[in-house]
């Protein structure tokens, strides 16, 4: 991918800033290009998501600079929902507005929606054949891989002190090794990086040729990004859109189905579920498996295990293994609907209701964090929670790690100690070795996401065909 051709007057060719930064400091056209390909790339699940836009956004095209794309990450970090999309959704709206933020979020989920529904009609209709799960075999190691490189690269970027690593250290402890509550490790962050501001505020200036890396300068100036002063009535026109647009199509649902019928029901347990999952999807996870395999007897526990692995291996947030859980559950009690299209019905259902508040928080609050940008107390909680997102981004690795490495793991409580510990004697040497293979092939050959997980996805094939 190049970077658009540039000048120092104006950062990319056609872009035009008016008051207040209202039109787009980046052609829209090139805005949108930039946001498919990125979309094409975010595999990984958030640590991935985020290192495909950092890359993109930040080191090649340079049009919004680590600094800034770190306030954003650390804004999103607060939120209930994907963060990585949310994240998208904010950058797009600095550099295009509205309709910059409505493209990128849009985007960035649009290649999973399609590819997890065209997996999940495949799951029900054909169930586990040789070549899924031979595909899936080679993917989910390279994922790992991706993961991994994308916890090196958020880190050197982020961690430009050695307290700030530290920091780091003791989010990934809290959460990986004593089962903190993961709005809790966030809290504490902000409130950590608030005191060390207070105590040691050359953490929070260090320079470059200082130990900081703060990437290549954007070619886009802070002031030229789009921004607007909150309000009051700028809150509420958000608010009631953000209402509307979320509750139509449940209303129309539910009046064509009635209120007891299972698209009601999910629709309705995925908006609230949409307002309380903060952690992301392996946070959530449990509740949602909770409710849907046990409340609402959509799908069983095994099938829950297997949905995630297919949202694991579609670009786009984890949380998206939701569209799969409605899918199931509406295949398998259609009311008076064909169940295929019951199944279709659910699924995109379930989507919008997941996704729309997200576009609502990062629109009705990005005009105020963009506020509080030069606030140095801010700042500086926001830069704890930066600290954190890297020891959370870990931990997830390590969560999939041990589960694509191992078959079974033992949950283990020691005291406040909680681990969840692989059964070793269930190993999967080929997973191990796809596994050695694609950090060879990111890490020494260099080569790119999409090339890596095809040929990790032809190494699972093979390997399941011959044994």
């Amino acid at each position: 991918m190049t970077t658009e051709p540039t000048s120092s007057t104006s950062p990319v060719p056609g872009s035009a800033t008016g008051p207040e930064g209202t039109a787009d400091v980046v052609p829209f056209r090139h805005a949108v290009r930039a946001w498919f390909a990125v979309s094409l790339q975010t595999f990984g699940g958030p640590a991935g998501q985020i290192a495909v836009m950092q890359r993109t956004l930040v080191e090649e095209r340079r049009w919004i600079g680590q600094q800034r794309f770190n306030h954003a990450l650390s804004y999103c970090m607060l939120l209930p929902g994907p963060e990585a999309q949310q994240l998208a959704i904010y950058v797009g709206w600095l550099l295009n507005g509205t309709r910059g933020g409505l493209v990128a979020g849009t985007l960035f989920v649009l290649p999973g929606v399609l590819a997890l529904l065209a997996l999940s009609a495949i799951y029900v209709g054909w169930g586990t054949t040789t070549l899924i799960t031979g595909l899936f075999a080679g993917l989910a190691p390279a994922v790992l891989a991706i993961v991994a490189q994308a916890v090196m690269r958020v880190g050197r970027r982020s961690l430009t002190h050695p307290v700030l690593i530290v920091l780091a250290v003791a989010s990934f402890a809290a959460l990986a090794v004593f089962a903190v509550p993961f709005p809790v490790v966030i809290a504490a962050a902000a409130l950590a990086g608030w005191l060390l501001a207070r105590a040691r505020p050359h953490i929070f200036t260090l320079k470059k040729g200082h130990g900081s890396d703060d990437g290549p300068p954007p070619l886009i100036s802070d002031d030229a990004l789009h921004h607007e002063p909150p309000s009051w009535r700028r809150a509420l026109k958000v608010l009631a859109v953000g209402l509307v647009a979320w509750g139509i199509p449940l209303a129309i649902v539910a009046a064509a189905t009635g209120a007891g019928s299972v698209f009601t029901t999910q629709g309705l347990y995925f908006s609230g579920a949409a307002l309380v999952t903060f952690g992301g999807a392996y946070a959530v996870l449990a509740y949602v498996a909770q409710s849907a395999v046990h409340t609402y007897g959509w799908l069983n526990p095994g099938e829950m295990v297997r949905g995630l692995a297919l949202a694991e291996t579609t670009p786009g947030p984890l949380i998206m293994v939701v569209q799969f859980v409605a899918f199931v559950g509406a295949y398998r009690d259609p009311g008076d609907l064909d169940p295929w299209t019951a199944a279709l019905l659910g699924a995109l259902l379930t989507t919008w209701v997941t996704f729309v508040p997200c576009f609502v928080f990062i629109f009705l609050g990005a005009p105020s964090v963009e506020r509080l940008r030069g606030n140095k107390s801010i700042s500086a909680a926001l830069t704890g929670i930066t600290a954190a997102v890297v020891g959370v981004i870990a931990n997830l690795a390590l969560y999939f790690a041990v589960h694509t490495l191992f078959r079974t793991t033992d949950d283990r409580d020691w005291g406040p100690v909680h681990l969840q510990v692989p059964d070793l004697t269930t190993w999967r040497p080929t997973a191990l070795a796809i596994t050695l293979a694609a950090l060879l092939m990111i890490f020494r050959l260099r080569w790119s996401v999409l090339r890596t997980l095809g040929a990790c996805a032809a190494l699972g094939l093979v390997t399941t065909l011959v044994w």
